[in-house]
């Protein structure tokens, strides 16, 4: 084969190639990912507010990739009082703008599992924080819940 040829093979070789690039990630969803500690929560129950410093006797992460979440919540007497407890779920998410949906798969209290919940999140440097409700009729669950998170990695 002469030159030209091999050339003019090659040029539409490389002109037949496709450059096959993941979706960009939005900046919301960029900030999301990575692993996240429970400062704060409020849980709000009707005319009730409860607040909770996960700072003080427990302690909870919950760590976010490009397609799930997980968290893992637990006492830090090491199970070995009153407060003992032990909290651990995941599944997939969707994330449209701000607004974030859990479908949670997996979950230690089973009743719970194959629930959405939808969540509206900020992002403002190293602090998430997610607000939205929690409802299951058939376990008589609604609640609002707002929980502030700082960012580990």
């Amino acid at each position: 084969m002469s030159r030209f040829y091999i050339i003019t093979l090659l040029f539409f070789t490389i002109l037949s190639c496709k450059n096959v690039q993941e979706p960009e990630q939005t900046k919301t969803e960029q900030n999301l990912i990575g692993t996240w500690r429970l400062l704060s929560g409020l849980t709000i129950k009707g005319n009730d507010t409860v607040f909770a410093d996960y700072t003080q006797n427990e302690e909870m992460i919950k760590i976010i990739n490009q397609t799930h979440f997980a968290f893992l919540r637990h006492d830090l007497n090491n199970g070995k009082d009153s407060l003992a407890h032990y909290t651990a779920g995941g599944g997939t998410y969707d994330l449209n703008g701000s607004t974030y949906t859990e479908h949670l798969a997996f979950l230690n209290y089973r009743e719970w599992e194959g629930h959405d919940f939808t969540f509206e999140i900020t992002i403002i440097g190293d602090t998430l924080i997610q607000t939205g409700i929690e409802r299951i009729e058939d376990l008589g669950i609604d609640q609002k819940i707002i929980e502030t998170y700082i960012r580990e990695n």
